[in-house]
């Protein structure tokens, strides 16, 4: 399970580095991020759980820009703001999942994340 995203005066933890992964390795349909040749299982796990928590971390940062371009988009203020509809259709979201995101990314602009355990409005 993914961890909690942390508040405005937490510290966020850093995630283990994504090693970058040349062309011809992301090709191979079997390479990922080197973990098949790792023969050691103990540094296995260590690495692959590296890398889940590296990128759930992703996921929940992304999430939160997700909430608040949507909440800047919803914005009466602007003259081309858009309907929780018209975002749900860009982003591939219901329209209720949209109007949850809108409130959420206004809440992260007002930095009022307290209370949240995840980056996921629901």
């Amino acid at each position: 399970m993914a961890e909690p995203t942390p508040r405005r005066n937490e510290p966020r933890l850093r995630p283990a580095p994504l090693i970058f992964e040349p062309a011809e390795a992301a090709a191979d349909p079997e390479h990922f991020f080197d973990l098949k040749s790792i023969e050691d299982p103990r540094a296995l796990l260590a690495r692959a759980t590296e890398l889940t928590q590296a990128f759930r971390a992703a996921a929940d940062r992304a999430v939160e820009f997700q909430a608040i371009a949507a909440a800047q988009l919803a914005d009466p203020r602007r003259f081309d703001r858009l309907t929780a509809a018209d975002i749900a259709d860009r982003a591939e979201w219901t329209e209720d999942y949209a109007k949850k995101m809108v409130e959420f990314g206004r809440d992260l602009m007002r930095g009022n994340s307290e209370g949240r355990t995840s980056a996921d409005p629901v």
